[in-house]
């Protein structure tokens, strides 16, 4: 098991697609947007854009998407 028991899983997996609305603009200009109140972030992407990502990596805390077509 390479899973510390001790941490919630996280709401999103990788290769999962989600439509989302960009909530803020994070230090390096990647759009914020939240699944679950799970933070992802999403480079290319402005406040206010509603957009479908495909998620690309999880962390612990964050994850990080794509904009898809």
């Amino acid at each position: 098991m390479s899973e510390d028991i001790n941490t919630p899983p996280t709401p999103i997996e990788a290769g999962e697609t989600y439509d989302v609305e960009i909530e803020d603009i994070g230090k390096e200009g990647d759009g914020i947007a939240r699944v679950d109140n799970f933070v992802v972030f999403v480079p290319g992407a402005d406040v206010g854009d509603e957009v479908t990502i495909e998620i690309k990596t999880v962390k612990h805390t964050f994850g990080v998407g794509e904009i898809v077509d």
